[in-house]
């Protein structure tokens, strides 16, 4: 009797589970497409982060090239 008690707790349990994944699954779903789109908005934000380093990088070069240049004539 005890073994058939454990046997069908465990079927039980295995079916609540079950069933408690399924009704999760849309929220799975959901959540792999918030966290797609986070990901890529922080991924587009360091590109723009990235690009403006970049630019203010090469335009103090520049500009430090062209100050050089004219306090020798």
């Amino acid at each position: 009797m005890k073994a058939f008690l454990v046997g069908l707790l465990f079927i039980i349990a295995v079916s609540f589970l079950s069933v408690l994944g399924v009704f999760l699954y849309p929220f799975l779903l959901l959540l792999t497409f918030v966290l797609r789109i986070i990901i890529g908005m922080a991924l587009v934000v360091f590109a723009v982060w990235l690009l403006g380093k970049l630019i203010i990088f090469i335009w103090e070069l520049l500009s430090g090239k062209q100050q050089i240049t004219r306090g020798k004539s």
